[in-house]
């Protein structure tokens, strides 16, 4: 699209000789000129055409003279550039139209080389200074969303704790850390019947609302298909099915869901492609969990996924998380790994799920200070004390 460019003079031979000096760059529409007389028929002309960029005046004219012009150009909201024209030697008119607003000036004689020159170099500014406000909007945007799909993600999960006050059998706690870029970490837990109680950890691919909305579909479709009372491998099966066949190819889910029995400790579960959870006994030693089950969430339709059960002891915990806990990276690049993890854990085995949690994630900020959290750092600890009496 050609740089339109109004130039204003009240000396019809200007208008010639600006057109045959730029007829090539005319021609290849490089260049589009509008021609004003004085600074009224500017001001029409700007308010009936938005495309102008660039506005060449004179400073000596009839009805509103230069000086005037760049007074009401300066009330205007649109982004151009503005160049006067002044007798050679008259830096007076030359300072106030500069402190006025003007971006550059020329002298008669007009040396057209000089003002093809001083053209191109407003209008290389402009492209500059365009391209940075657009990028400023596109950040807004961007911060807009962010924070829209971080509303998203806290709105969704829960946050009162106690979670189960009345119940005595378990105690489950969970916390999230939310990354700048968010992400799609989330965790939830419910009571599917008097005995059983489901808890659910996962992780969307992906950032921004995107992944938010997913994240909140997933959780949802989760919550409502466990509420079935059906074991966790069928529960996933079906939750796979349809965000497979709805969600775009390039996102899917990372989950594990289980089912805690509190009348005996049974806890059945389903990996769906995520971290393995810690099993944490009272006295023994930490492991993880056994590595079945199946792929991610909405990666391909009628994936099988293949269930497990793990019998908790009185005083027995599970440890969920998210691959922000292992993943962060201290300042030389090394990420928190598996091994201090369970190292980490082995000393805290006889934590509270609350301090427990609190504990792992203060342990990921120590190891990660001075570095950008890059990813949501979430835990979620059950904890089963037996069955009540």
């Amino acid at each position: 699209m050609p740089s339109r460019i109004l130039v204003v003079d009240d000396e019809p031979d200007l208008e010639h000789l600006v057109q045959q000096k730029f007829r090539k760059k005319i021609k290849e529409r490089e260049f589009e000129f509008v021609f004003a007389h004085n600074g009224v028929d500017t001001l029409n002309k700007l308010n009936n055409d938005g495309e102008i960029e660039l506005i060449l005046t004179d400073i000596n004219m009839p009805e509103m003279d230069g000086l005037t012009l760049l007074t009401e150009l300066s009330k205007l909201s649109t982004i151009f550039k503005s160049v006067v024209v002044s007798a050679y030697g008259d830096m007076e008119n030359i300072r106030t139209a500069m402190n006025r607003g003007a971006y550059d000036f020329v002298t008669k004689p007009i040396d057209l080389d000089d003002l093809e020159t001083t053209i191109n170099k407003a209008i290389k500014e402009l492209q500059v200074l365009k391209a940075a406000i657009e990028s400023k909007d596109r950040l807004t945007i961007l911060e807009s969303e962010l924070k829209i799909a971080t509303e998203i993600q806290t709105s969704i999960i829960p946050q009162t704790f106690p979670a189960f006050p009345d119940r005595t059998e378990f105690e489950v706690f969970a916390k999230m850390i939310p990354a700048k870029e968010v992400g799609g970490d989330f965790y939830d837990f419910f009571a599917i019947d008097k005995s059983r109680i489901g808890v659910v950890i996962g992780d969307v691919s992906g950032k921004g609302v995107p992944a938010a909305m997913l994240m909140a579909i997933s959780r949802t479709l989760l919550k409502a298909t466990a509420l079935k009372g059906i074991s966790p491998d069928i529960c996933l099966t079906e939750i796979n099915n349809i965000i497979a066949e709805e969600s775009l190819s390039t996102m899917f889910v990372s989950l594990f869901y289980g089912i805690l029995d509190t009348r005996n400790g049974n806890f059945e579960c389903c990996n769906a492609g995520h971290n393995l959870p810690y099993i944490i006994p009272h006295n023994g030693e930490i492991k993880q969990i056994e590595n079945v089950g199946g792929l991610f969430i909405g990666a391909f339709k009628d994936s099988e996924y293949e269930p497990q059960t793990i019998t908790l002891k009185a005083n027995d915990s599970l440890f969920l998380y998210t691959d922000g806990v292992t993943e962060a990276m201290d300042k030389d690049d090394n990420e928190f790994g598996d091994d201090r993890l369970n190292k980490t854990l082995l000393k805290m085995s006889d934590n509270t799920p609350t301090e427990l949690t609190n504990s792992i994630i203060a342990e990921v900020k120590k190891f990660s200070e001075g570095t950008v959290q890059s990813d949501d750092i979430t835990c979620l600890v059950l904890k089963y004390y037996g069955k009540s009496n």
